[in-house]
């Protein structure tokens, strides 16, 4: 009998490989095929096929992720926003009205805001800190309320607890994007979330050669979601599967040193007399940190901040840094900078990044794994 995986770093390593089904092989090799001899099938979404995500290695990803999840099933995507845009269509299908957090990431917030009402549904936005405003929120056809573990940009954590019986005392699908939290510093389904989502690209794969996204969530809802997914088609390539399986298996070493990285260059970024305003979940200055503290065993790796000057001193300061790469992703294992009004939140109107308290000037800094005194030295220099 197999021990138990009982910690999440045991599975994090052996979680979905079924070691037999290649003669032994401790890691499951790369499976290119699309084509597969018929066996007796009952249902359409089970015939083997690369779109229909049932392939070794899609599934092999998909188990790994729901087991650290803990969740009953799991998808792998070809992107995050794969995975957001098609579980949201898989809930508010025919129509129906979405409950979401201002600020999201921009992608998410676009397809929210703009091509749900193109499709027959709409979604109102709340304010996760205000929770009397909820309830006046809700539709007779309100069918789910999605939020962000830790929103993008400006790091929001809510009371997740509160939002999920929230959901569930008005009779709403509960779903959340855990990308910067993860499934090391928060696990969504222990507090009564209905579905899970990442985009993989980041944080699970962390080597910031992969794009991919992720559905963690019973076997009804995953099944829901899959047959949206095998018609709409955005299903994962085997190897960025295999790729972000690998990326698994560190996930619990990178993040927590990432983790400890950040609150610690978070605190040099405060104590800075050029910076004006860090927001940081693992700083007791952030206006969060106390349900963050409660309810996260972390708190990631993303930090926001703003300097005296505005967009002008933030773009110095990505053209100052050395060490640091400046870019639009986060969750590598390099340290990240970005504008997130030039790049991930471009897309948003300027009044709209106004209302979200995403100015020209804010900086968001993705925390890697290097040695904290090198990340000291190159801030300090570049800040200087």
């Amino acid at each position: 009998m197999p021990i138990e995986q009982t910690h999440l770093e045991t599975q994090l390593v052996h979680a979905g490989v079924r070691k037999q089904a290649f003669h032994g092989a401790a890691v499951t090799p790369i499976v290119r095929s699309t084509v597969f001899e018929t066996q007796k099938v009952v249902d359409y979404h089970d015939v083997v096929y690369p779109r229909l995500s049932n392939l070794p290695n899609q599934n092999e990803a998909a188990r790994a992720i729901a087991s650290i999840e803990g969740g009953e099933a799991g998808l792998v995507t070809a992107s995050g926003m794969a995975a957001i845009t098609t579980v949201l269509l898989s809930v508010l299908q025919g129509g129906g009205h979405l409950l979401a957090q201002r600020p999201l990431y921009g992608a998410s917030q676009h397809f929210a805001q703009t091509t749900l009402p193109q499709l027959g549904a709409r979604a109102s936005f709340i304010d996760v800190r205000n929770p009397d405003s909820w309830s006046g929120a809700v539709k007779a056809d309100t069918r789910a309320i999605y939020v962000e573990a830790i929103s993008n940009p400006v790091l929001q954590v809510a009371d997740h607890r509160r939002i999920a019986s929230f959901a569930k005392q008005h009779g709403l699908v509960a779903i959340i994007d855990n990308t910067f939290a993860t499934p090391v510093n928060f696990r969504p389904l222990e507090v009564g979330f209905d579905i899970v989502v990442h985009s993989a690209t980041k944080y699970l794969n962390g080597h910031s050669d992969v794009c991919a996204g992720a559905v963690v969530g019973s076997q009804e809802r995953v099944r829901a979601v899959k047959q949206w997914l095998d018609i709409l088609g955005g299903s994962a390539d085997p190897e960025a599967c295999f790729l972000l399986r690998r990326g698994l298996k560190t996930l619990a070493l990178r993040v927590g040193r990432q983790n400890d990285n950040a609150l610690s260059l978070a605190r040099l970024l405060e104590a800075h007399p050029v910076v004006e305003q860090v927001l940081y979940p693992g700083l007791e200055s952030h206006p969060d940190h106390p349900v963050a503290r409660e309810q996260f065993s972390g708190f990631g790796g993303m930090i926001a901040c703003t300097l005296r000057g505005g967009a002008e001193a933030a773009q110095q300061l990505t053209r100052q840094l050395k060490l640091v790469t400046h870019s639009a992703s986060l969750g590598g294992a390099e340290t990240l900078v970005t504008i997130p009004a030039q790049t991930s939140h471009a897309g948003l109107t300027a009044a709209e990044r106004q209302a979200a308290g995403i100015g020209d000037g804010l900086v968001r800094i993705s925390v890697g794994i290097e040695h904290i005194d090198d990340l000291h030295a190159d801030f300090e220099q570049a800040l200087g």
